[in-house]
């Protein structure tokens, strides 16, 4: 059954489908969705909730409007103290931003079920940085992408220097960054920064039928395999293949592997159901 998860902002909308997929919608189309405090809390606790409910299966993050996100609010920043200001102290602010980036960015890349970022538009500064932190990102073929940083005198975050890195090198990154231009879909395909490109006329229904299978998949299988690729990643191959070992034999013993096993045989489509 259908359901809506309570964001707490008039910027942030989340909504759990029958089958399985929770849409987070950024909100805020006359900004092209650009991040507000309370878009960013929102945020936070949608994704806490999508973690741990039994009926979400993948998680999707968009924007409306056509655009992703912005990333954050340029003109807040300008008619305030910047993008460093506020009322509380420095230590504070870098402390809650910490915060913020391990409940969000931090949550997209580690929770155990897929997430999927769905570039309707434009995406760039820390709005880009969400799309990366998704382990999947599927885009409209008229869509562009700008770390945007340098523009604004900022040094990045919300992960996007360290998910950058890990898709393209080191050198690209520091290209990407330092030199901000604006990237299409061909390009960014090309660099692997985006997993698929869509016409506008089939995206809607491509990004959800990507979604829905992501649901209807191995979800304790997609748990593992995601903790063992995540783990890669500055790790060492010993430690990886022991990894492996132990997740390998676990999933073997599930409901799921067992079902997948019968339908190979049965020459039909598994059910799986997370067991």
């Amino acid at each position: 059954m259908s359901r809506t998860i309570d964001t707490g902002s008039e910027h942030l909308s989340a909504e759990v489908g029958d089958d399985g997929v929770c849409v987070i919608t950024m909100n805020r189309p006359e900004a092209r969705n650009a991040m507000t405090g309370g878009m960013l809390s929102g945020l936070a606790l949608a994704l806490a909730e999508a973690e741990t409910a039994l009926d979400v299966r993948c998680v999707v993050l968009t924007g409306a409007g056509g655009a992703f996100c912005a990333g954050g609010d340029v003109k807040g920043f300008a008619s305030g103290d910047g993008a460093g200001g506020g009322s509380s102290s420095w230590d504070a602010g870098v402390h809650e931003q910490r915060l913020s980036h391990r409940a969000t960015s931090g949550v997209l890349f580690n929770m155990p079920k897929p997430t999927l970022a769905v570039l309707p538009g434009p995406a760039a500064g820390a709005g880009l940085s969400l799309a990366l932190a998704c382990d999947l990102r599927i885009a409209v073929d008229t869509a562009v992408i700008t770390t945007a940083f340098a523009k604004v005198g900022l040094a990045g975050d919300y992960g996007g220097t360290w998910f950058l890195t890990q898709l393209v090198g080191p050198a690209k990154a520091k290209e990407l960054y330092f030199l901000p231009d604006r990237m299409d879909m061909s390009t960014a395909l090309g660099l692997g920064i985006v997993n698929q490109v869509v016409g506008a006329d089939s995206f809607g229904a491509t990004w959800r039928a990507m979604a829905a299978k992501l649901a209807a998949g191995p979800t304790i299988a997609y748990r593992y395999m995601k903790e063992n690729i995540n783990r890669s990643v500055g790790g060492d191959l010993a430690a990886n293949l022991d990894l492996e070992s132990t997740h390998h034999r676990h999933t073997g013993t599930t409901e799921d592997h067992k079902e997948a096993s019968r339908a190979f045989v049965d020459k039909r489509e598994p059910v799986f159901r997370g067991r």
